[in-house]
């Protein structure tokens, strides 16, 4: 069986080309720069990009089941003609797909839904990935993390689980019509967070908590915009219930339990030293 894989190249992506090449499946990934994507050996990579669904056509071919994004392009602008996306994929003898957080009621599952295809939506909770992106350099250059909501839970998931359970609902098939809410095995404070990388770097990691005006004013001087920031504000400061509630779908779907985000500060501690 051969899968696509699209954004073949984003932090989840990348794994979910990983899981499959290791359940022994062919993968074709598509991505926009063939050139620059970087994929294991045994990979076929091709061209195209899915804000122009001609493009895409001919990756449909000969697939099996297709790993969807909702979003073309990195500034996650949503996608112009999803519709035409599942004609395609139809036409082309695809059978079933895996959205990656996408909403039941969003564009592109509500084509999915009107055709005869196998789909499942994934949504995973925080991203234990998102802690580079936000952390990083403070910690390197620094040793402090300056946020508010030190007490605010989170069920955080491991990007490599994400990809496990995308990468085992289109092998094995069977789990249309489902909605996985994808968590890690635990929920997990700010405040703990930072203890549990400064225990992997080997380093004392100081949490200096913010009020909210002053997280405002940093996020600013950063260089975020307004909504981005109040959209922060109301996400962290009211996370919804969903994001905090463990749920066993890792070990449901795939076998195993999800990994903890000790072990992920511990594959990635280098990447926090200075």
């Amino acid at each position: 069986m051969t899968f696509l894989v699209t954004g073949a190249t984003g932090t989840v992506g990348r794994l979910v080309v990983q899981e499959l090449l290791d359940a022994g499946a062919q993968v074709r990934a598509l991505t926009r720069d063939p050139g620059k994507a970087a994929l294991p050996a045994g990979v076929e990579v091709v061209a195209g990009d899915l804000a122009r669904p001609e493009s895409v056509a001919a990756a449909f071919e000969g697939v099996t089941g297709v790993h969807f994004i909702t979003f073309a392009g990195d500034d996650y602008t949503p996608l112009p003609d999803p519709a035409r996306l599942v004609e395609l994929a139809a036409a082309a003898g695809v059978r079933r797909a895996t959205v990656l957080g996408g909403r039941t009621d969003g564009a592109l599952e509500q084509a999915l839904a009107a055709d005869e295809l196998e789909w499942t939506l994934l949504n995973p909770v925080e991203f234990m990935s998102n802690t580079l992106r936000w952390w990083a350099h403070a910690i390197r250059t620094e040793g402090v993390i300056k946020e508010p909501f030190g007490d605010r839970l989170s069920a955080l998931v491991h990007e490599r689980d994400i990809a496990a359970v995308a990468a085992t609902v289109l092998v094995e098939g069977g789990h249309g019509g489902r909605t996985y809410t994808i968590t890690g095995p635990e929920a997990i404070t700010l405040k703990r967070k930072v203890e549990i990388l400064g225990a992997a770097i080997g380093r004392d990691v100081r949490f200096v908590e913010l009020t909210v005006d002053e997280a405002r004013a940093k996020w600013a001087a950063d260089g975020m915009a307004e909504q981005t920031i109040e959209f922060l504000v109301s996400a962290l400061g009211d996370t919804p219930e969903a994001g905090y509630t463990v749920v066993p779908t890792v070990r449901e779907v795939t076998g195993r339990d999800a990994r903890d985000f000790a072990q992920w500060a511990t594959e990635h501690a280098d990447a926090f030293r200075g």
